[in-house]
């Protein structure tokens, strides 16, 4: 936009709109899942178009523009593309990338609860952050399908401006090329939701209930830097309150379990204590035996599987430990499920009893 004496100049731009478009088309209520994505192989190449897009999102990496775009492109799609293929192909399946078809899993039994409870009037899909499908893509879609009203929910339970955050940042870049914007309603956390909080303890009951319990119960959530913390994000105030909640839940007291954070990257200080860290000390503190859950991901992927359930299972092994098990995700079972519509029912209130009035 150009300012030009006392008027302002607007570019051109060609805008977005639906194709064999209906004025009387039914309006509909959209609730659009996201999550964080994942590469489409588990491949050099692919590997490669993933990091790029993820790791130049600014939310990500807050490092100046030039440098980092020099550093990126430089050094790490030159390195890293290969080493996280293998780690990808650890944990890959028939069914692809485990994120991929957990979200999907959540999506399709979702949109059956829903369409359970209002029909039609409904429709429920997913998308990712980075990689496919796109959030673009999927939003044209729902649109051309008669959305009017959107709900926005990112499976992430605990806000960071590096997830959530930035998942708002998709959207609204987005929107600014829509001819027509559909009312907006977006859930930016849900890490003290009562219905979340019960399904990640009942998951650890009953995991408890077939495999016995250990010395120490460890909630791990991915971590971020320190100085995140330092300006305001509440990531790490929110996942401490959702360790609670569960442990208050369950009946444990503050000796039974811990918060870490994984997953650092970079140079910098990131939130403490580490996990990887943490599990290499334990045993000479005398815990010989560890349960490890990971409240902060909504469904398994690379960083669980491989780096929770065998890397940080080595390192403890190693240091002493005698029995390591790792708790899964929730994934796609019913109790999240539920959570998820209870969550989505919260803040869908008066959207739909308006629709079902409403005259076409």
């Amino acid at each position: 936009m150009a300012l030009i004496g006392q008027k302002y100049i607007v570019p051109s731009m060609k805008y977005i709109g639906t194709d064999n478009f209906n004025h009387e088309q039914v309006p509909r209520v959209g609730i659009l899942l996201t999550n964080l994505g994942t590469p489409q192989a588990p491949e050099k190449r692919a590997l490669r178009a993933y990091l790029k897009e993820f790791l130049s999102d600014p939310r990500v990496v807050e490092v100046p523009r030039l440098l980092w775009w020099f550093i990126l492109h430089g050094i790490i799609l030159n390195i890293r593309p290969a080493r996280s293929a293998a780690s990808y192909r650890s944990v890959w399946t028939e069914r692809g990338s485990p994120l991929l078809f957990h979200t999907q899993d959540q999506t399709d039994a979702l949109r059956k609860t829903m369409t359970q409870q209002f029909g039609d009037r409904v429709i429920v899909e997913f998308a990712m952050r980075y990689g496919t499908p796109s959030i673009r893509d999927v939003l044209q879609g729902m649109l051309q399908h008669g959305v009017r009203k959107l709900l926005v929910l990112p499976l992430y339970p605990q806000y960071s401006g590096a997830t959530t955050g930035s998942t708002f940042d998709a959207l609204a870049a987005d929107f600014t090329h829509r001819r027509w914007l559909p009312e907006l309603r977006f859930v930016s956390h849900y890490h003290d939701h009562p219905a979340y909080i019960s399904a990640v303890a009942d998951s650890i009951r009953t995991y408890r209930a077939e495999h016995g319990s250990a010395n120490l119960l460890l909630f791990s959530y991915h971590g971020v830097p320190q100085r995140y913390l330092d300006e305001g994000d509440p990531y790490h105030c929110e996942c401490l309150k959702t360790s609670r909640l569960v442990a208050e839940n369950l009946g444990l007291k503050e000796a039974d379990y811990m918060t870490t954070f994984q997953s650092r990257f970079g140079r910098e200080e990131w939130l403490k204590p580490y996990t990887d860290v943490t599990l290499k000390e334990l045993p000479g503190q005398g815990v010989k035996a560890v349960q490890v859950i990971c409240p902060g991901f909504a469904a398994d992927c690379l960083e669980t599987l491989e780096e929770l359930a065998v890397e940080n299972r080595d390192y403890f092994l190693a240091a002493g430990g005698e029995h390591y098990q790792y708790i899964p995700c929730l994934n796609s079972a019913p109790d999240h499920i539920a959570a998820l519509a209870s969550i989505a029912n919260d803040h869908l209130a008066g959207w739909l009893d308006r629709e079902k009035t409403r005259p076409n």
